[in-house]
């Protein structure tokens, strides 16, 4: 009796403590539940918090195309940028650079004109079209490094001063600066073409450029230069407007395109291409070049810059405010 009673008594003991054993696996379950529930949590606000932190981060996409008062004040803005904020030697190497860069497109296009006598001789539009299909390559690079074009600079700076933020003696200093160093480098390129022996002496190509540039009336060269810049001014334009790649490209290409194929003239393009045709037997005067071509030619570039587009946006489109009359 007594043993059945100590193994009554041991029976329930074992019943409590698999109960309790039951209960601390119940317990350490569910404490595991909710562990993975706290992590699972967890990485959903990280998760959450790296996705704001990855989009504040990226900037919104650019729209494709600025509008027209847009690219008004991004020209008057870069007009200001360039007359105030760049040093005078820095201002002057990326002038040159312009000047190089606008002289490698003439290289290129007269190079292979002359190459093609035969298509010259026999079809002369379509030998001018290839000219003028090569030549925008000048400004499509000079835009996309940055460098200084006397003729962009005609509309950009002029921009700045009907804004009203720039004097006109940094306009002045931008003008004389840029022509100045376009001027240089155009003679850079040149002699370095010399050397190459590309372009022989006797060259039918670059002799006939030269010749029909010279031989232009003073009014001739004004109203052309006129034309040509309004349209490289246009080009500058558009390729403002554009937020890719290949929308500025597609934007400078037709209107160089077509100041070149109707006969366009542009002073810094004739820097390189009337003395290389000089040079290489053009019966051309020092004086005839700069008289009779790149006087006039830089005049009319100069009104077409200031006059037609900058002076004519700044109608359109300025946002300055008169000035309050006093009392």
């Amino acid at each position: 009796m007594l043993l059945g009673a100590k193994a009554r008594f041991v029976q329930p003991a074992r019943v409590a403590s698999l109960t309790h054993t039951e209960q601390q696996q119940q317990q350490l379950t569910l404490s595991e539940a909710q562990l993975k529930s706290l992590l699972d949590a967890s990485a959903a606000q990280a998760a959450a918090a790296t996705a704001a932190a990855v989009s504040a981060a990226t900037p919104a996409p650019a729209a494709p195309m600025k509008t027209p008062p847009e690219v008004y004040a991004a020209l008057a803005a870069d007009g200001v940028k360039r007359c105030t904020e760049i040093p005078l030697m820095k201002l002057l190497v990326l002038s040159v650079y312009a000047g190089v860069y606008v002289s490698f497109g003439g290289f290129v296009a007269t190079s292979v004109v002359n190459i093609l006598p035969g298509l010259s001789a026999a079809h002369p539009g379509l030998a001018k079209l290839v000219f003028s299909a090569l030549f925008p390559v000048g400004l499509m690079v000079t835009i996309l490094h940055g460098a200084e074009l006397f003729t962009g600079n005609t509309m950009k700076a002029t921009m700045a001063l009907c804004e009203g933020k720039i004097k006109l003696s940094d306009l002045a200093r931008n003008w004389a600066v840029s022509w100045t160093g376009n001027f240089i480098g155009s003679l850079a390129v040149l002699a370095v073409v010399l050397a190459t022996g590309l372009l022989p002496a006797g060259s039918a190509a670059p002799i006939k450029v030269a010749l029909a540039k010279a031989s232009l009336s003073f009014g001739e060269a004004f109203s052309r230069a006129v034309l040509a810049n309004w349209f490289v001014c246009l080009a500058v334009w558009c390729a403002t407007a554009s937020s890719s790649l290949p929308g500025k490209l597609m934007a400078i290409w037709p209107p160089i395109l077509s100041f070149c194929a109707f006969g366009g003239e542009h002073s810094i393009a004739n820097m390189f291409l009337i003395p290389l045709g000089m040079a290489l037997g053009a019966d051309v005067s020092v004086q005839q070049f700069l008289v009779n071509n790149l006087l006039p030619v830089t005049l009319g570039n100069t009104i077409a810059g200031a006059l037609f587009m900058a002076a004519a946006s700044a109608f359109f489109y300025s946002q300055r405010k008169p000035a309050a009359k006093a009392a």
